[in-house]
């Protein structure tokens, strides 16, 4: 990769000899300007405003417009000398935990690379230090005739850096939030949760830019004299009335692109199918009530029956006790006649 900036990483009383390297790439399609009439290039010519004539690239500086509209030339080696420690190195002024950077700071992003052999322990010692602190470094930099913030991080063995806009360049979120009051039901969150559960997570290997994918089909079909692709019917809108019935619709739909079945998720199911399923029972259960009521019927003609069996067997024992002791006294009373 080819490097953008050359310095060094001022870590203390430690410096990194480095490169820096763009981190990401664009695959953005750019277009020309045409003439619409016959496709003629359309270009941009620069003159110069007191001669009224066209000047090259190498004949352009830079200027800075004071107040008064009179323009005060400055040249790259007046940038090269500027007084900053950062105009060629990046240096570190704190470690912090990565959670205090506010995403909204983030910016382009870039590789560390160590600059020769002499920057390999070095290097590897911070990266190392950022490992096993889980702290990210805050650094100052020069880079496009400005000085910069930077986040730098561990991304596999090199230290990458992205680039944070200044804390005065975060505008506030004034005015964005709805001015009106919102209520929103615990039911309606289940639903959004049940939502989210169902979407999961997704390996971001696995996004693509689906727009350049269409627009390089129109531009190959336009090369080839062919038919431009046909554009999908966007499905049927409408106005969302009830927010419930919204959450509900989607979570079916998205449990349905994964292939899973209604049935293993009864907790979430449209209100007027639940409406439904409570008065189904109703419907259908002339049969089943029937059958049970016979059931029940034939279960207390049982128990009446044990209940009579009971009774009588503990009757019979009763008498026959009865009779037993009437006997027992009876021999009792002819044993003590002939005793006397």
């Amino acid at each position: 990769m080819r490097s953008i900036w050359n310095g060094a990483i001022s870590f203390g009383l430690v410096s990194i000899p480095i490169k820096l390297v763009n981190a990401t790439e664009s695959h953005s399609i750019s277009f020309r300007q045409i003439h619409t009439d016959d496709g003629g290039r359309i270009r941009y010519r620069k003159f110069c405003e007191l001669e009224d004539r066209e000047v090259t690239q190498g004949e352009i500086g830079k200027g800075y417009e004071d107040a008064d509209g009179s323009i005060i030339p400055i040249t790259d080696e007046d940038l090269s000398s500027l007084p900053i420690p950062t105009a060629k190195t990046i240096e570190i002024v704190a470690f912090v935990p990565a959670d205090r950077i506010d995403p909204l700071q983030m910016d382009a992003a870039y590789y560390l690379q160590a600059s020769g052999a002499p920057a390999a322990k070095p290097y590897t010692l911070l990266r190392e230090a950022l490992k096993r602190s889980n702290k990210v470094a805050i650094a100052k930099f020069a880079l496009r005739g400005r000085e910069r913030l930077g986040m730098l991080r561990v991304v596999g063995d090199a230290i990458a850096m992205h680039g944070l806009l200044w804390p005065d360049e975060v505008r506030a979120p004034e005015g964005v939030a709805p001015d009106t009051d919102v209520t929103v039901r615990d039911k309606e969150l289940d639903l959004a949760d049940a939502l989210m559960e169902t979407l999961g997570e997704v390996d971001l290997e696995d996004l693509h830019d689906e727009y350049r994918e269409a627009v390089e089909e129109v531009i190959a079909a336009k090369a080839a004299g062919e038919a431009l692709p046909q554009t999908p019917e966007p499905a049927a809108g409408g106005k969302v009335l009830d927010l419930m019935a919204a959450l509900e619709n989607s979570v079916r739909a998205a449990r349905e692109s994964r292939g899973e079945e209604a049935g293993e998720h009864a907790e979430v199911k449209s209100l007027p199918q639940r409406k439904t399923a409570r008065a189904a029972p109703k419907q259908t259960g002339g049969k089943k009530s029937a059958s049970t009521a016979k059931k029940t019927a034939a279960k207390k003609t049982t128990a009446s029956a044990s209940k009579s069996t009971a009774k009588s067997g503990q009757g019979t024992k009763k008498t026959a006790s009865k009779s037993t002791a009437k006997k027992t006294t009876a021999k009792k009373s002819a044993s003590r006649k002939r005793s006397a």
